[in-house]
């Protein structure tokens, strides 16, 4: 197994296939579109808000009021929906910085957003990949480079990510987090908000089994604490495949138990969890094999 960062995340000096310049494109894309959708429903939902509760993020630092009582936060997603398409659109000029730009109007879009309480971390995902495209394209020369780095600073964070969120489970609760009383208390407090909003609450089939079985809650949130521990393997790409999709698992047996799920993050792990390069130059490869050139023509 090589251990050369580098080589395992970037690749610089490897050969370029169709499959994979496919798969950088489809991942940008995702980017584009993931960021887009965000900046457009932070925007409108930024239109309720009056007052500033909580300044968080940039907020802390710069006041945030003036998103706030206007039309500024759609005017706002208009310009990030135009920077985003020029980015993608890879033009020459000013659309090398157009998504460094698009990084820092959005940040002001999310502290806007987020001024009445806690911020989520539901997005961070699409925010860590848009922010290694705006690297890529003013750190280096050639857009293959600045590609294949926004890739490899995603699969870097997504290690990162999920190695530290175990690791803060493990400093503030100890080794004792994955306790499945734990589990048992999580489950019925989001019954109690459904029982709030709706006013009743039907449990499925793996809520059902988790409050069966204290061992088997138990392994449910072992299984999770495990997984985020070793998520700096995707790293490596001999481990990258299979942990990525644990992690996918991580996820939908936490949207199973107490009905969170983050859905843009799941589907970027998805983009970034199967081999897509590899199954594309496969299929190309054997397409050319089954309709191999005709012979030559003489004149």
């Amino acid at each position: 197994m090589k251990l050369n960062l580098s080589d395992n995340l970037f690749g610089f000096e490897q050969p370029d296939t169709t499959g994979q310049r496919v798969f950088r494109k489809m991942f940008e894309l995702f980017i584009v579109v993931a960021s887009c959708n965000l900046a457009w429903k932070w925007g409108i939902y930024t239109l309720r808000i009056s007052d500033v509760v909580l300044p968080l993020g940039v907020a802390r630092y710069v006041d945030i009021a003036f998103m706030h009582g206007n039309s500024l936060p759609i005017w706002n997603a208009g310009l990030i929906t135009i920077l985003l398409v020029i980015g993608f659109a890879g033009l020459s000029g000013f659309g090398r910085w157009s998504y460094s730009v698009t990084f820092g109007l959005l940040i002001f879009q999310y502290a806007a957003r987020f001024s009445l309480g806690e911020i989520p971390h539901s997005a961070n995902l699409v925010g860590l990949g848009l922010l290694g495209y705006a690297l890529g394209r003013i750190t280096f020369p050639d857009s293959l480079s600045g590609n294949r780095f926004a890739v490899g600073f995603s699969y870097l964070f997504v290690g990162l990510s999920y190695t530290f969120a175990a690791w803060s489970k493990l400093i503030a609760s100890g080794i004792f987090w994955p306790d499945g009383r734990h589990l048992w208390m999580w489950i019925n407090e989001k019954a109690v908000d459904e029982i709030a909003r709706s006013g009743f609450v039907e449990l499925n089939f793996v809520q059902e089994w988790a409050l069966s079985s204290i061992g088997l809650a138990t392994v449910f949130l072992l299984f999770g604490l495990i997984t985020e521990f070793f998520a700096f393997l995707v790293w490596f790409k001999r481990f990258r495949y299979p942990v990525i999709l644990a992690i996918i698992g991580l996820h939908m047996g936490i949207w199973m138990t107490m009905d969170i799920l983050f859905t843009l993050s799941v589907w970027e792990l998805a983009i970034l969890g199967l081999p897509w390069a590899y199954l594309i130059d496969r299929f190309l490869n054997r397409n050319q094999e089954s309709n191999p050139p005709g012979p030559p023509i003489l004149n």
